[in-house]
């Protein structure tokens, strides 16, 4: 077996074409971890939505909850199960909640649609992870909003002071809200019956949150609904595997999308690392004569030249995870499929996104340096020592 020292000071020799080429794998390796970042961060804002402890109820036709709706004698008569948690003042802990579309300039200037979620004096037991972190709550009965952090910032028209129109009124945005990174963050939020009644929709709303005494009452719960024909065409799930499912379609368009820019761009990186293998194998003829003349086997010179290869794309994919990773401090936003508004996230770095990139960088190096490594086994013992 050649010493693994034989292969490093053969790379420090060749220093250019070894940056290039580790370059060329790393630029490969940053977007290929990019796109699985950008597909887990969206996968994840949306997985945190929610609590553990709530349902939600929706119509089992709709794809969101913007196409959701249940009429005020549905809302009644589910609020009425004995399964609800009553709060402090013995009132079910049921969220009827309106939700909505408008469109707002965003600073680029161009537009979005933004979601406006009606919540009512409960959402704050059903919430506990919303947080006021500027202004002050909306107050129940007039038109007043509170904004999540995700989307003040892109659009200014949702800042803290400004006043939004729609519906043909006036609303004044009052507070800033956390929730730490799920996707409420990317809503504006007010008084359900103030929605309501702006968008002229009687008492439908579009779902139910719900807080049961256990979470496994969920399938007692979904029986009621089911025995009631009065409630069968509704559905509970858990509201965090709800907006759970709501990201699985986005993210994999994403991953998708992404996956098949980087295969074309790891065929360029690739054919680098081919062209990079085949020169240095030229260029060492005599060496790789020598070597063979000593008595290395041709499996131990195949294995020092591909193991150069992969020593190559390990740092190559390295250095592009390593860059990829600095996206975790930076939030954009996009189209929300199931919900046709903006959702703000952060890239997200997960130990199988890191794995799978330096495999996938392993992958191109042992593809890039097969058959220079084949090659250089070989050759010719005599012809090699005369450089041929």
């Amino acid at each position: 077996m050649i010493p693994l020292k034989y292969t490093i000071n053969s790379l420090k020799r060749r220093k250019l074409t070894t940056s290039i080429t580790i370059v060329g794998v790393a630029l490969v390796a940053f977007v290929f971890t990019a796109v699985l970042m950008m597909a887990y961060g969206i996968e994840k804002t949306l997985q945190d939505t929610g609590s553990p402890d709530n349902i939600k109820v929706v119509r089992k036709s709709a794809t969101g909850e913007i196409s959701s709706l249940i009429d005020g004698d549905a809302q009644s008569i589910i609020a009425t199960s004995n399964m609800i948690v009553k709060s402090k003042e013995g009132k079910p802990l049921v969220s009827n909640e309106p939700v909505v579309l408008i469109n707002l300039t965003s600073e680029e200037g161009g537009t979005g649609n933004l979601m406006v979620r009606g919540v009512n004096e409960t959402y704050k037991e059903l919430r506990p992870q919303v947080k006021i972190v500027d202004g002050r709550e909306f107050r129940f009965g007039v038109n007043e909003l509170i904004v999540g952090e995700g989307l003040f910032k892109k659009f200014p028209d949702a800042a803290l002071g400004k006043k939004i129109k729609f519906a043909g009124g006036d609303w004044l945005v009052v507070g800033v809200f956390s929730t730490d990174g799920s996707g409420f963050d990317s809503e504006l939020w007010g008084d359900a019956k103030q929605i309501l009644s702006s968008f002229n929709r009687g008492n439908t709303v579009s779902t139910m949150t719900i807080k049961l005494g256990s979470a496994d009452q969920l399938d007692q719960f979904n029986k009621f609904l089911m025995k009631d024909t009065r409630l069968n065409m509704f559905e509970a799930k858990a509201e965090q595997q709800y907006y759970a499912e709501q990201s699985e379609a986005m993210s994999m368009f994403i991953s998708i999308v992404g996956i098949f820019v980087t295969v074309i761009f790891s065929f360029g990186a690739t054919i680098g690392a081919t062209i990079t293998m085949y020169s240095a194998v030229a260029n060492r003829t005599v060496e790789i004569g020598t070597l063979r003349a000593l008595g290395f086997s041709r499996r131990s010179i195949l294995s020092a030249f591909l193991i150069e290869s992969l020593f190559l794309s390990m740092l190559g994919g390295l250095l592009g995870l390593l860059l990829a990773s600095s996206l975790s401090f930076v939030q954009i936003s996009t189209l929300n499929f199931s919900s046709f508004s903006e959702i703000a996230f952060k890239f997200s770095l997960s130990p199988q996104i890191i794995i799978s990139s330096l495999i996938f960088a392993l992958f191109m190096g042992f593809i890039g340096g097969f058959l220079p490594s084949i090659r250089a086994a070989r050759l010719n013992i005599v012809n090699a020592l005369r450089g041929m």
